[in-house]
């Protein structure tokens, strides 16, 4: 069964963890990197370059996405969503150049402008049990049952919802310390890799300077959050993201894992498994510190290992990977 929108299940034993029960907490997003897209073809032009469909995103629906390589190995991915005729492009700040310089190239004749948005919009995460609640009564804004993708706008705050536990609020400069003032007196500061550790219980991916091209965009499990269309027309990579939807098995997917080391886990990291001998079974996506001291990882890895063998970190010798599904439906 095919999977065209993002559902993500609260982790109950994410959430009935220590560090989720304490009340609150708001973070720093300036690791994040934004381009804005403005002009009269924004949309048209977004939507030739990008695997998601831009007709899904509008002022109360954000979508996940990519952007490839004609080869379909990804590039970058991002969160997309549009404020006013705009539409922000969220991706780490270490790819921002690059990814905006390649897409400046394709804008030709269109009616479009790409501006580094990154120093003008400030962004925040707040997380916790009482997220939802908290951003009702701090900005007057309100999300659904279901809020997963949600936006919702007013004048001064663009707030983005992940689930009602983990929200994003964007702001300019000149609002930003009256909200930042309202939150602290919810919420208390967290560092960037709790953000991170909840992305990655969500299985949420984030494509590095270190993994760019490594993957296809369904490797990292982008068609079960509805970051790929296959309903739309041409963009770079198309070709080979749709044969391997519907001609091709997926030999590699996307899990949740954790690691008991107390050694250094970076994003590209090699595994291995016995079936594939010396030859690598995957990689390490993406990396945090979790709350009881080993490491949470995305992990991209032969399907038939995880089925099979167990999962080793940098050697056979290595740590074993402590594979869990991720909190959504594949399909293959």
């Amino acid at each position: 069964m095919r999977i065209s929108s993002l559902i993500i299940l609260d982790n109950e034993i994410t959430f009935k963890d220590k560090s989720l029960e304490d009340g609150n907490k708001f973070v720093n997003l300036s690791h994040y990197g934004l381009i804005r897209f403005s002009g009269d073809d924004a949309q048209s032009f977004l939507q030739n370059q990008l695997t998601c469909d831009l007709r899904e995103i509008n002022r109360q629906k954000a979508q996940f996405g990519s952007y490839c390589t004609p080869q379909g190995r990804v590039l970058v991915s991002f969160l997309l969503w549009q404020q006013n005729n705009d539409y922000f492009m969220q991706i780490p700040v270490s790819l921002l150049t690059s990814i905006k310089k390649r897409l400046s190239l394709y804008v030709l004749r269109a009616k479009v402008q790409l501006i580094d948005a990154t120093d003008t919009l400030v962004r925040i995460g707040l997380i916790g049990a009482d997220a939802a609640k908290t951003m009702q009564q701090i900005i007057g804004l309100d999300f659904d049952s279901n809020p997963c993708l949600q936006v919702r706008q007013n004048e001064k705050v663009c707030a983005i919802s992940f689930s009602r536990h983990q929200m994003e609020l964007i702001t300019s400069m000149n609002d930003a310390p009256l909200l930042m003032d309202s939150l602290s007196q919810h919420a208390i500061p967290a560092d960037i890799n709790f953000w991170n550790w909840l992305n990655i219980q969500s299985a949420i991916p984030t494509i590095l300077p270190e993994t760019q091209e490594m993957f296809l965009p369904q490797m990292i499990n982008l068609d079960a959050i509805g970051g790929i269309s296959f309903n739309k027309g041409c963009y770079p990579g198309q070709e080979i993201v749709a044969r391997t939807h519907y001609l091709g098995k997926l030999k590699r997917r996307m899990y949740s894992a954790r690691i008991g080391t107390i050694d250094t886990i970076s994003p590209g990291d090699l595994l291995y498994s016995r079936d594939m001998d010396d030859q690598s079974c995957g990689n390490i996506v993406n990396v945090a510190s979790s709350p009881n001291g080993d490491f949470d990882v995305l992990a991209v890895i032969q399907q038939s290992s995880v089925e099979t063998c167990l999962i080793h970190w940098q050697s056979l010798q290595g740590p074993t990977l402590q594979i869990k599904p991720p909190p959504y439906s594949l399909s293959d």
